[in-house]
């Protein structure tokens, strides 16, 4: 399993899930500080980087992008700067696109993987057009993937949560989400990588509650 953020916040609690459940979780950053140097926002450094793991590993079963910068370090006063709107939609949604298509081409080859996009709640609201752009990117881009390797034996799907922090409220105001751990959102993405969530693609999951006072089909 390749995990790409794997040494932040959400990535990093997955690595550690994904290896309590006995996968070889492998993290990759731009740095290489988790093990593997990738940057999602250049198709050279992925190429190299899936390169690198199938020479280690000899296969690639599954994919977490967890990449991206949080969305405390976006400037809330260029919340609708094009330039600011399209610097987040390349190092998520794009940074996703690249990261998929070159494990797509792999897991082609094998009949068989999973693929997952943490994306993020702002997706379901307005008011801050990177937050919401970016992550509905990156939703929209995994339904086009999933479907386009369906019935293959390849999942694609993506995990959408509020406020991560360890310390998780229980309430949820109106109009607001749920805040979650990072253990719950690492728990969902287990279960999506695993064999046993075969039958399940295309879909973008909440995780905390899903905004609160607004319903989705």
């Amino acid at each position: 399993m390749l995990v790409v953020g794997g040494t932040g916040l959400i990535g990093g609690t997955v690595v550690d899930r994904l290896r309590a459940e006995g996968a070889v979780a492998v993290a990759a950053s731009r740095s290489g500080s988790g093990g593997l140097v990738l940057d999602a926002r250049d198709d050279a450094s992925v190429a190299a980087g899936i390169s690198t793991l199938l020479e280690e590993h000899g296969r690639l079963d599954g994919v977490v992008v967890a990449a991206a910068p949080s969305a405390q370090t976006l400037d809330p006063a260029r919340n609708s700067d094009p330039r600011q709107v399209l610097e987040a939609v390349d190092a998520k949604a794009l940074g996703f696109l690249r990261v998929a298509n070159a494990a797509l081409a792999v897991m082609t080859e094998s009949g068989y993987g999973r693929i997952v996009g943490v994306s993020g709640q702002n997706a379901f609201l307005t008011g801050n057009v990177t937050g919401a752009v970016r992550n509905a990117a990156l939703i929209i881009t995994a339904k086009n993937l999933a479907d386009s390797v369906a019935g293959t034996g390849i999942t694609v799907n993506t995990v959408s949560p509020g406020v991560v922090r360890e310390d998780a409220a229980a309430e949820v105001a109106i109009g607001k989400a749920g805040e979650a751990r990072p253990s719950d959102v690492a728990a969902l993405i287990a279960f999506l990588v695993s064999p046993i969530a075969g039958a399940i693609s295309g879909e973008s999951i909440a995780v905390g509650h899903r905004v609160r006072g607004v319903t989705s089909m």
